[in-house]
Order: C-alpha cells, then structure tokens, then sequence
C-alpha cells in the first residue's frame, strides 16, 4: 500500500522584526508562525478603517448615495492633512475606497456621520462589531484611528484582518496599487498607502496601513505565500522604511518554508 508522505512542519519564524508588536498566522491552519508581545493592547492608528468600512458594509447601505464632506468631518485633534475639502461631494462607495486606500480621514469620518443613526448609530454598529469578532481587547471611539484610544493587540489585528478578508470589495480596493475615484464629478487618482501592493514578489489580498505618533507604522495584512494564505501584524514599527523591512524579511522567511 502505498504511503502518502507529510508535508514538512512549518517552523516558527525567528526574525529580527523592528516592530514592537507582530503575529503571523498561517490561515490555513491557524497556526501562529511568529508573535512578539501580540496581546499587549497598543494604538491602532488607521488599520481601525478595517472595521469601519466592515460596520459600513454590514449596514447594506446604497453605494451611490451622495456624501457631502462638511466641517464636522475635519480632524481637529490631529489636524492631518486632507486632498478632500469641505464641500466635496462623492459617493459612499468612493469615501469607502478613499478611506480605504488613502487612508482619507475626513472619508472615513462622513461614512460615520451619514450612517444610519448618525454617529451615534455607527458607534452603536461598530460595538456590536466587535463584540460578533469575539474581540475582547479591542477598543475603537472613533471611525478614523486618529485617536490614541483606539487600541487592539496583533493577535485581535489579525481576527480583525482575517474578516475583512471574507468582505470581497474590502479585498477589492485594498489589493490594488491604484485606482481612479469619481471625487465631485471628476475622476481622482488613488493610490495605495501600502507601497508593497503591486510591488514585485508580493501577492497582497487584503491591505491596511495606520500611523500616528502614539501608533508608530503600523501594517496589517492578508498576503499569499505561493498559494497559502498569511495574515501579518505589524504594530508600531519605527518608521516606514523599517516597516517595509520587517514585511520583507517575513515574506522571504515565508517563501523558504514549506507552503
């Protein structure tokens, strides 16, 4: 009788990563390939527009609505910067692709505004969220990430990542290096704010950055390894270039194992 071999165990990553806080879970299995400090609840910056745009698109709302961006949109605790002036107008599906792939603030904040219910309807919703993902270590008051109390550890990043993964227009917008977006009548150019979608080597399913001071660089990601699935975590990085390292050295360590 013949004896099928077994694939060779897949062995834990040893990697010297910049990031503070990091999980790579093979989705296949679930099995953690690597984890630094992944349950200390740290800031989360803009990787919350995960979950905003999956309360969004929960909610079943008509994409082609029009938003119009007003002055309660405007980041008044940051004061980050916005392509997006009060007055634009846009569709709910183009604020969900600006907020998703430019990581546009005042996009992400209208989609709250303009839910059913107003803010208090989303913030309602995104409880509800987050409490259906089983999250305990997750907390989100605002839409945006800009607020240092928005915080979740990398192993909930990563619950986080794995169902927006199962969102096809999420996997969608964020998979694409680029895009055109009709922005007050007008087709604007997206780009990614994730430099590796696109990039030679890497095959990315689900992408989303984050930065604030408190946050540090942050990354979360679904990428294939050949044809295996992997979510990688990567929380308060120091700087963007060390960011881009540790996603690197991951995937080549992936890329040497058996998937």
């Amino acid at each position: 009788m013949a004896i099928e071999a077994e694939a060779p165990p897949v062995q834990q990553l040893r990697l010297p990563v910049n990031a503070k806080h990091v999980i790579v879970i093979d989705d296949t299995t679930g099995k953690v390939l690597m984890a630094r400090d992944a349950d200390t609840a740290v800031p989360i910056a803009s990787l919350t527009k995960l979950l905003t745009a999956m309360v969004v698109l929960d909610a079943k709302l008509d994409p082609n609505e029009k938003l119009r961006i007003t002055s309660d949109d405007v980041d008044t605790l940051k004061h980050s910067r916005s392509r997006v002036r009060v007055g634009t107008q846009m569709s709910r599906q183009a604020a969900l692709e600006l907020a998703l792939m430019e990581s546009e603030n005042r996009a992400a904040a209208a989609l709250a505004r303009t839910f059913p219910g107003g803010e208090a309807g989303f913030e309602k919703a995104m409880q509800a969220k987050i409490r259906a993902l089983g999250l305990k270590r997750t907390a989100i008051t605002d839409p945006t990430g800009l607020s240092p109390a928005n915080t979740s550890t990398a192993t909930e990043m990563a619950a986080i990542t794995a169902a927006a993964a199962r969102y096809g227009e999420i996997e969608r917008i964020t998979s694409v290096k680029k895009t055109k977006v009709p922005v007050d009548g007008r087709q604007r150019e997206v780009r990614n704010t994730n430099r590796l979608v696109g990039a030679k080597g890497w095959n990315i399913r689900v992408s989303k950055t984050g930065y604030t001071e408190e946050a540090g660089r942050c990354l979360a990601m679904r990428i294939l390894s050949g044809k295996r699935p992997v979510t990688v975590v990567l929380l308060d990085a120091d700087g963007s270039a060390n960011r881009l390292r540790d996603a690197a050295l991951i995937r080549k360590s992936l890329a040497r194992q058996a998937f």
